[in-house]
């Protein structure tokens, strides 16, 4: 369910749910949504100085950094001189137990920036899904939105089980199987990507870097499927893919290793797509 509660936002301009394809999420009146898919929610202020970003991965160890997570991601931007601060107890966004947030700076363009980023943790077995929400904006603005903006970013929900890709990835560890993946896939609806779309009309060399960016934000890669089946992301775990008819994935890092060995199933090797 998603609690959206407006009483919440009394400094903030208007806003309004936007119902994408994967997660729920609150806009400011006005503002772009220059992304919207599986990987990513990323919102714009009308003047381009504020935004909004939420991405995240699962299948990550349990004792993996927030930090440096959040440092992960915020340096995807490509941002200048990024300081982030030490970790600080937050609320944790919707299907998540535990949250850190940490203040920013950085300069973007030749503009110093200022912003809020958190990152929420959902753990499952011995393994973890990690989000970060950020806001920001031109550090002489900042003041206008920090009271407000950085909750609007931590107000997503996921809606599609299929969300962050986590769906069709046969994990390798025993204690994980996909029937418990599907099962806890409502802690997993998190993963990846920020700016590509922003311009449909780019030409395919400007396409080719968005598709890049994309890859490297949320720690993916993008295969093709011999069963006919669309071009598939999987996590940059392991550097060999098999696809059987049902579309179950196998990863693994052993470039002799062949899942048909002592299998009925018909398991073929996927290759890397680029654009």
């Amino acid at each position: 369910m998603y609690n959206y509660n407006p009483a919440s936002f009394s400094h903030s301009p208007s806003l309004f749910i936007q119902q994408g394809k994967y997660f729920n999420y609150v806009v400011p009146s006005g503002w772009r949504v220059v992304e919207d898919g599986q990987f990513a929610v990323v919102l714009f202020s009308p003047d381009n100085s504020a935004f909004t970003i939420m991405v995240g991965n699962s299948g990550l160890p349990v004792n993996y950094n927030p930090w440096q997570f959040v440092y992960e991601k915020l340096l995807a931007m490509q941002p200048y001189n990024l300081q982030v601060s030490q970790p600080r107890q937050a609320q944790p966004i919707a299907g998540c137990s535990v949250a850190y947030e940490f203040d920013c700076l950085y300069i973007y363009n030749g503009i110093p920036c200022q912003g809020i980023a958190k990152c929420s943790v959902a753990y499952s077995y011995n393994i973890c899904t990690m989000v970060m929400t950020c806001a920001g904006s031109h550090q002489s603005q900042w003041a206008n939105y920090v009271s407000w903006l950085p909750q609007v970013a931590s107000e997503v929900s996921a809606t599609n089980g299929a969300a962050f890709g986590i769906q069709g990835i046969m994990a390798q560890n025993l204690d994980i199987s996909m029937t418990e993946g599907q099962k806890y896939r409502e802690y997993r609806e998190w993963s990846q990507h920020t700016w590509d779309e922003v311009n449909r009309q780019r030409s395919e060399s400007i396409d080719r870097q968005n598709f890049q960016f994309r890859e490297n934000l949320g720690n993916v890669t993008t295969w093709t499927n011999p069963y006919g089946y669309p071009t598939v992301e999987l996590p940059t775990n392991y550097n060999y893919y098999w696809i059987n008819r049902q579309g179950q994935v196998y990863g693994t890092n052993n470039f002799g290793e062949n899942p048909n060995v002592g299998s009925t199933q018909d398991w073929v090797r996927m290759n890397r797509y680029s654009p």
